[in-house]
């Protein structure tokens, strides 16, 4: 880890992998006609890669007319953070074997009885990281 201004380091890609492998809920930006959007999505990380499942609607239409997208994770306590981004692909799945290894993921949707039938991986290209050391408030 190498640190870079006042409490600011960037984490080894090794270290992102293991973060993102260690929380649930992310956020995947995507951009149609020059507008950007966000969207809350629970993943799981699936051989370096990041899976999430959807419903028909915007995050499936969005992918599928840009692929290319943004991903952020993060998380904090009291005296630090940090955030991972992943830059790259989003495909649907769609052979058998694909499903049958997304299904395996157990990818469970956050809402009770959500009909979220349709998964999507993220292919990264960059994976970058940085850890945040918060400081005393400034008087």
């Amino acid at each position: 880890m190498s640190l870079i201004d006042n409490g600011v380091s960037i984490l080894p890609v090794t270290e992102c992998w293991d973060l993102l492998a260690g929380v649930t809920l992310g956020r995947l930006v995507t951009s149609v006609g020059g507008q950007p959007e966000i969207f809350p999505v629970n993943y799981v990380v699936q051989r370096h890669t990041v899976l999430f499942r959807t419903a028909e609607g915007t995050k499936l239409v969005s992918t599928a007319i840009n692929n290319r997208v943004l991903f952020e994770v993060d998380d904090h306590n009291v005296s630090e953070g940090w955030s991972v981004i992943i830059k790259g692909t989003a495909r649907s799945l769609r052979s058998d074997e694909e499903l049958e290894e997304a299904e395996r993921a157990q990818v469970l949707p956050w809402t009770a009885g959500a009909e979220k039938s349709h998964y999507v991986r993220i292919v990264p290209e960059t994976v970058t990281g940085r850890r945040f050391r918060f400081g005393s408030p400034v008087d």
